[in-house]
């Protein structure tokens, strides 16, 4: 059975943060492979800076192109919005009922994963591995020993979508902070310059 770590994001626009921690979760553990999932809409962000599903999936593509056990998903495009994890977490496992699916999230995430809609349903179905994030607030201690969360030592790498999409609108070099065909492709389309 294929053990697959899902990786939710909007990836406004994915960075080099995102591949460092992807490629090191799948190197460093269990995982067989992740999935990047593009989020159409998270009900906790404004939506005014969004770019369309379609141009951050291609994003998603030229970014991990290269990388054999990382792979852009679009699970998510077709389910009813808003949508929540547990809600997906069910479809996906139903269409691929011979993968494992698990949850990769940061730190800052699981302090209010006991906020989530049905998270017990989450925990009782599926692994999480978690990667550090400097942040604040306590995790749960309900989630301090837990079988299903795994703690993975990994880079904490504090680059942000928003800090690029701010420093290419005052017109910054980014480069380092983007593949090369990410960089191009925002470049070309003329993406966050307003």
């Amino acid at each position: 059975m294929k053990n697959i770590g899902l990786y939710f994001g909007t990836f406004n626009p994915i960075h080099a943060g995102h591949l460092i921690i992807a490629n090191h979760m799948v190197e460093n553990s269990d995982l067989d492979e992740i999935w990047m999932v593009v989020t159409p809409h998270n009900p906790f962000k404004k939506k005014s800076s969004l770019l369309d599903n379609h141009h951050r999936l291609e994003m998603v593509y030229k970014a991990t192109e290269t990388y054999e056990k990382i792979k852009p998903s679009d699970i998510e495009f077709n389910l009813p919005q808003p949508n929540y994890t547990v809600y997906t977490l069910a479809y996906i496992s139903d269409k691929y009922p011979s993968y494992k699916f698990n949850l990769i999230m940061g730190e800052d995430n699981l302090k209010s994963l006991h906020k989530w809609k049905n998270y017990e349903t989450i925990l009782e179905h599926h692994n999480v591995y978690v990667y550090p994030r400097i942040s604040e607030g306590v995790v749960e201690t309900q989630f301090d020993n837990h079988i299903k969360i795994h703690k993975v030592t990994a880079p904490i790498v504090e680059i942000s979508s928003t800090m690029i999409r701010n420093g290419i609108k005052e017109e910054k070099n980014m480069r380092p902070l983007l593949s090369k065909e990410v960089w191009e492709y925002i470049d070309e389309m003329n993406f966050y310059k307003k």
